[in-house]
């Protein structure tokens, strides 16, 4: 019997297993990692943009005028502009070292409090116009006929409720704005796997790499959720419109 030289090639399907088992460590690490930045990104945005909305929709000073440019400059800056522009700012010779040293660290740079902070504030301005829009819509007769109370008893108790759908609103848009970001997170966190790498970060790397089936899973089950989003906040302003509270 002759003897079987040559190299022995695998079958082809283990290969398959192989390449599909590695893209869905990938992916599932990138998706729970993309899940927990939406989730505290979305949580910051509310604390921050609802009592700031307020204060801008009450306050008609130039400095508010300043603070609301400065909140809308991301809807017109380049994200990797914004991104540079924060990455020097978080690095190691900016306010986040200094911020960082206090724990250890030497930068905020690279890390995931960085893209926190990033898509935070690409993300403000479409929360907090919104919700301003809302305030200054809802008016101030109701505060008349109550007689002279706190602004913070007025926000908690008065507008608050009146307002609470555009808050869920505001709370969708800056959740998906976050599972769909690229730029600035890539500029500032580096696009690390398992740390930074956000999942829309992988539809570019399978693309360069021609790895064309990972990027239409990913790219489709991008889509399928914005589609979710949108239609979310269709159906909240048919319940606007049908309830006749729509504050905008």
């Amino acid at each position: 019997m002759q003897a079987i030289t040559g190299p022995v090639r695998r079958p082809a399907f283990t290969l398959g297993l192989t390449h599909m088992d590695v893209f869905s460590t990938e992916i599932a690490q990138s998706v729970a990692l993309t899940i927990e930045l939406a989730s505290v990104t979305t949580v910051i945005l509310l604390v921050i943009g609802v009592p700031l909305a307020w204060w801008l929709a009450r306050s008609k000073t130039l400095l508010s005028e300043a603070v609301t440019t400065m909140i809308a400059l991301p809807l017109v800056l380049p994200p990797t502009a914004l991104g540079f522009c924060l990455l020097v700012l978080l690095g190691p010779d900016g306010p986040g070292g200094v911020l960082a040293s206090l724990w250890g660290e030497r930068s905020l740079a690279f890390t995931f409090v960085g893209i926190v902070i990033g898509s935070v504030l690409s993300a403000l301005p479409l929360v907090v116009q919104p919700i301003r829009n809302a305030f200054v819509a809802i008016g101030d007769r109701q505060l008349e006929t109550t007689g002279r109370v706190s602004s913070l008893y007025a926000l908690i108790t008065i507008k608050g409720p009146r307002a609470r759908l555009e808050f869920v609103k505001a709370a969708v848009v800056g959740f998906s704005h976050t599972i769909g970001t690229f730029g600035v997170v890539m500029m500032i966190g580096g696009n690390i796997p398992g740390r930074t790498k956000v999942l829309s970060a992988y539809v570019v790397d399978y693309v360069q790499a021609s790895r064309w089936r990972e990027a239409s899973v990913v790219a489709g089950g991008m889509v399928l959720f914005a589609f979710a989003a949108i239609f979310t906040l269709a159906h909240i302003d048919r319940h606007c419109a049908r309830r006749g509270t729509e504050p905008s």
